[in-house]
């Protein structure tokens, strides 16, 4: 009698089936890619174990026994079953196939997620993309809980246990009410904001920061508008209402322009920017594979947008 608490090998069943299938042992020997004497070995451990004679073994070919005729069709679903599992640990084990969870910031989104969708499809099919967008902190947030994936944001940002990967870097434009003095000017200095009502975002916004960063950096406070924004879009339409003027980053110029109708300049050399990167856990462990996602991110959108990709030295380093 079998021994019930026995629990039969995935390699006795691989062979068991093969010979079944091949009713001869060289030949199922060489189909699963063992010697004739491995796969004898397992199967007969198989029925050893089950206390039970699968197959009837002659010289020259092999017949199931009423016992192997009857268990065979489990044996299959077992052996099809594993099989279907290391196909789909393959693509779980692979961040780019299958669902990913990413974030933006909301400057980036507007102007860069349909490029992306759309490049990502073509590059990376396997990929399905669950865009949430929010502000810096809250998508860090995010990937420390483990509620998303991987975030497009501004870098650098100071969280720990997060690795950063910059994609690309893009000059900040100036949004004027229409027909102001600087309107189509190529070289204004950064100083020119100390003197301007400068029109920010709303608190928690990372381009908020940087345009008051900016500001310090060119000298001084900025002489703040009265009115502040939750968009970039929102923002925009105040320039052009006359309330002030902001900062806009180049990927966002074609649109706000064309839906706002403000006035544009350019600043002069050293131009200022930011820097749009990938952001994971660092205890991810797939660091090849969203590498790999940067770069294609950078590739279509750099190639629809004015922007310049950064440049990564061997390892991966910036």
């Amino acid at each position: 009698m079998a021994d019930k608490s026995y629990q039969p090998t995935l390699a006795g069943l691989r062979a068991f089936v093969a010979v079944a299938k091949k009713q001869h042992f060289s030949s199922a020997a060489t189909t699963l890619g063992v010697s004739q004497s491995t796969l004898s070995q397992a199967l007969a451990a198989l029925e050893a174990g089950l206390d039970t004679h699968l197959v009837e073994r002659s010289t020259r070919r092999v017949f199931l026994t009423a016992e192997g005729m009857q268990l065979l069709p489990l044996a299959q679903a077992v052996v099809e079953a594993a099989e279907a599992f290391s196909t789909a640990a393959g693509g779980v084990s692979d961040p780019l196939h299958g669902g990913i969870r990413l974030g933006m910031i909301p400057t980036v989104a507007p102007y860069v997620l349909p490029t992306v969708l759309a490049g990502l499809t073509r590059r990376l099919p396997a990929l399905t993309a669950q865009v949430i967008e929010d502000q810096t902190q809250r998508l860090l947030a995010g990937l420390r809980a483990g509620a998303l994936d991987v975030a497009m944001i501004a870098l650098p940002v100071d969280s720990g246990g997060v690795t950063q990967i910059p994609i690309y870097e893009e000059d900040f434009v100036l949004a004027l009410p229409p027909g102001h003095p600087l309107a189509g000017k190529r070289r204004v200095p950064a100083a020119v904001l100390a003197k301007l009502p400068l029109l920010l975002l709303d608190e928690g916004h990372c381009l908020r920061d940087q345009a008051l960063d900016l500001c310090q950096e060119a000298g001084g406070g900025a002489e703040l508008a009265d009115t502040r924004a939750a968009s970039l879009a929102t923002a925009a339409q105040c320039v052009a209402a006359g309330l002030g003027v902001t900062l806009i980053p180049q990927s966002a110029v074609t649109v706000e322009a064309a839906r706002s109708r403000v006035g544009l300049a350019h600043f002069c050399a050293p131009r200022p920017g930011r820097r749009i990167g990938l952001a994971y856990r660092s205890s991810s462990g797939r660091d090849e594979s969203y590498r790999r996602l940067a770069r294609i991110i950078g590739e279509v959108v750099a190639a629809e947008q004015p922007v310049r990709l950064v440049k990564h030295r061997a390892g991966g380093q910036p």
